[in-house]
């Protein structure tokens, strides 16, 4: 350094200057050089095509068997035997559990005791009034005595007829000490063991019988999802409207999809005013039993698009709540354009607005791209995606 220094000290002042200008411009030189010489980034570049599609609308669902049967005793006892166990299938009639019936099956010797007791007194009363008659006929007694007699005897009547319903009524208890299946169906948890006190009044039921040949899944729409259904659907009501429904799809949890399609049968009545939708109940049929009542799922409702403007998705990106993409003009130069999306399939947008059938868009590297920035577009077809990965 000191050398150097030496040496622009020894210089004249003229030739130092001169040396400094063709330096500095030399440098500059360089620089425009360099910045020309760099060329526009190469980038794959997507024409936007228009083609028939379907999308569907996804709603989250829960899942019940077509029929939930609550089984519960009637009468209160010890619970004796318990026929079957948890998840079990069992058919209309199969016995399910027995509560002990000592205790009702003497109520019911002793209501038949009761009655034998009342038809005797009837018996009895008969008799009076079949003594009494021709007596009052030939008027050796009054008729007071025959009308007492009378009245006895329906009032024997009466208690036969009373007697009778008792005992009409331990056979009832009894029959219920036996509780069988009513319908066909699949058993859930039994909260009860064999020795347990149970009655009309515990809280839990002895267990579910759920008939899922059927499942209803449940899922609710929104206000202005139900107003584009009403506007959008045929039919001169809602009826005739949820008939010309397509065929849905069931998305299990795991997102795999359910075999079976099913339909959209019925809709509730009203709102929900807390949630601002309204009820639909789809059914899919269910005879190899892989749906259970509480599963959860989404059910998937198809839309037909006839030119649908389609845009995978790794061509967009997100600034704040809005979705972008980078339009390229005919100079090659990059706008970035919010886009509406009307639906989605697998890896693919569906487009309402902000891009139309013909533009082109930048299909990967937008990390490296800003607005205005000069591209040289490698031209990729929406047709080779689709072969890879279908909409």
């Amino acid at each position: 350094m000191k050398q150097m220094r030496s040496t622009f000290v020894n210089w004249p002042a003229g030739l130092l200057y001169s040396y400094i200008v063709i330096s500095v411009l030399s440098a500059c030189g360089t620089t425009q050089a360099k910045t020309e010489a760099a060329p526009p980034a190469p980038l794959p570049v997507l024409q936007v095509s228009a083609i028939p599609a379907t999308t569907f609308r996804e709603y989250s669902a829960t899942l019940e068997g077509r029929t939930n049967v609550e089984i519960r005793p009637q009468v209160e006892g010890i619970l004796e035997k318990i026929f079957v166990d948890e998840g079990a299938f069992v058919k209309a009639g199969q016995p399910l559990f027995k509560i002990n019936d000592r205790i009702y099956n003497e109520q019911q010797s002793n209501a038949s005791a009761l009655l034998q007791a009342a038809k005797a007194n009837l018996d009895k009363a008969q008799v009076e009034v079949d003594r009494l008659a021709p007596l009052v006929k030939n008027n050796v007694v009054s008729d007071v005595q025959l009308k007492t007699a009378q009245a006895n005897y329906e009032a024997a009547k009466a208690a036969v007829a009373q007697a009778q319903a008792q005992l009409g009524t331990t056979y009832i208890n009894v029959g219920y000490t036996l509780m069988t299946a009513p319908v066909n169906g699949y058993i859930g948890r039994i909260p009860y063991k064999v020795g347990a006190l149970v009655g009309r009044s515990e809280p839990q039921p002895l267990t579910v019988l759920s008939d899922v040949n059927e499942v209803y899944a449940y899922f609710s729409m929104s206000e202005p999802e139900f107003l584009k259904f009403k506007n959008e659907t045929p039919g001169n009501n809602i009826a005739e409207k949820v008939k010309h429904l397509p065929e849905v799809s069931l998305k299990l949890a795991d997102n795999s999809i359910y075999t079976e399609k099913g339909r959209i049968e019925t809709m509730e009545g009203q709102f929900d005013k807390t949630m601002g939708a309204v009820s639909f109940r789809a059914t899919f049929p269910n005879a190899s039993g892989l749906l259970r009542s509480g599963n959860t799922g989404k059910v998937l409702l198809p839309e037909q698009f006839t030119d649908a403007v389609v845009v995978p998705t790794e061509a967009t990106y997100e600034m704040q709540d809005k979705v972008m993409v980078f339009l390229v003009a005919d100079s090659n130069k990059v706008t970035s354009v919010p886009i509406s999306i009307s639906g989605k399939s697998g890896n693919y947008y569906f487009i309402e607005k902000g891009v139309k059938a013909g533009q082109r868009i930048v299909y990967s590297g937008l990390d490296r791209l800003h607005e205005g920035t000069v591209i040289a577009p490698q031209q990729l077809s929406l047709d080779s995606l689709l072969k890879v990965r279908p909409l």
